[in-house]
């Protein structure tokens, strides 16, 4: 997966691991090595003002990876960072 923010690419086998990268860059964060929702709860709310309120729960009911990958897309629809190319499946059973 590939997924840019400004001028910086980021790459990961999984939408967790480029949000875990996000996450590093993110130099406001204060709560380093919590849980995906952690990190993520307080990214949406630094971007409050450019994401509207309903798009800013996260469902108890996804896992980890499918909550990454729904804020990834969120930001993407946003104008916060864009998708480049989404996950892949290597098809190997």
């Amino acid at each position: 997966m590939l997924f840019r923010v400004r001028r910086r690419i980021y790459r990961g086998v999984s939408a967790v691991d480029v949000v875990r990268a996000l996450e590093r860059d993110a130099e406001k964060y204060p709560y380093r090595g919590q849980t995906i929702r952690h990190f993520l709860s307080w990214s949406l709310g630094e971007l409050g003002e450019r994401v509207p309120p309903r798009e800013l729960d996260l469902s108890s009911t996804l896992e980890d990876e499918e909550l990454a990958l729904s804020y990834l897309y969120l930001l993407d629809e946003y104008g916060v960072g864009t998708v480049l190319a989404g996950l892949e499946h290597s098809g190997r059973g």
